[in-house]
């Protein structure tokens, strides 16, 4: 079964997520893309390192993968049309696969980048989902290769997953992306309560991830483009005529751009 699912720091804000199976003490990997923190990881729990997820190609999330695959050439998932070396599985829309104990069923959700996949298990007890750089706490992606229709519709799909879904996110953006959000959504109670719970954890020195799909959909300003008051916000700020959600979500986004 598996143990835990641990962050593994990476570069100044990235998050390596280390799966345990505690029964053979092999260790999965989601987006490494730095070698050495996961071999100390390795080294240190005396693990051995047999599968590797991949969400997007972008270097900070595959930059230690053809190492890992030289060293211990685990089982590699991975996005097809991005052509990342390294990958023995190629994965799409709706395909599954076990990890562990797990099941685990493929989105692809493009916007960030083309190419991008998420990785979801609805396991009973403890459903989760390995979304990258699509969906973050409090925010999502910035729009490198799609367009906001294409991440309106990425977004969507994940929304709709179940609620208690543990949503493990590639980076530490929490605090600036609460900060974003109380401009866009600043009288939203939830959110504010929000802000003062992560920012303790920040204050211990302790991750703010994972976030769960229904803290996201009630605080999270991109989950919540059809809100009124989202709504009068981005028509302040950007002075004009908003005809549906996906072009709210473009503005939510040029303005967090800029922000």
């Amino acid at each position: 079964m598996i143990s835990k699912i641990h962050p593994i720091p990476a570069f100044s804000d990235n998050y390596i997520w280390a799966i345990h199976d505690s029964a053979s003490q092999q260790l999965a990997v989601v987006d490494p893309g730095d070698a050495d923190p996961v071999l100390n990881y390795i080294n240190e729990n005396d693990l051995a390192l047999s599968h590797i997820l991949i969400t997007h190609h972008h270097p900070d999330h595959i930059g230690g993968l053809e190492r890992l695959v030289e060293e211990f050439s685990p089982v590699v998932y991975g996005p097809e049309p991005s052509n990342i070396r390294g990958i023995s599985h190629f994965l799409h829309e709706g395909d599954q696969f076990k990890l562990f104990d797990r099941n685990f069923e493929i989105f692809e959700v493009p916007g960030h980048t083309l190419d991008h996949i998420a990785y979801f298990s609805n396991d009973e007890a403890h459903p989760l989902v390995f979304c990258g750089d699509t969906l973050f706490a409090a925010g999502c992606g910035r729009l490198f290769e799609g367009s906001p229709a294409m991440m309106v519709e990425s977004l969507n799909k994940l929304m709709k997953l179940n609620p208690k879904s543990a949503v493990y996110c590639s980076h530490e953006y929490t605090m600036a992306n609460l900060k974003f959000a109380l401009a866009a959504d600043g009288d939203n109670q939830e959110l504010q309560d929000r802000v003062i719970r992560e920012q303790q954890k920040r204050d211990a020195g302790v991750p703010t991830l994972p976030s769960t799909i229904a803290i996201e959909l009630a605080t999270n300003p991109f989950l919540r483009c059809d809100d009124n008051s989202v709504q009068e916000r981005v028509l302040a700020e950007c002075g004009s005529k908003i005809s549906d959600t996906t072009e709210v979500f473009a503005a939510l986004r040029s303005w967090k751009d800029n922000f």
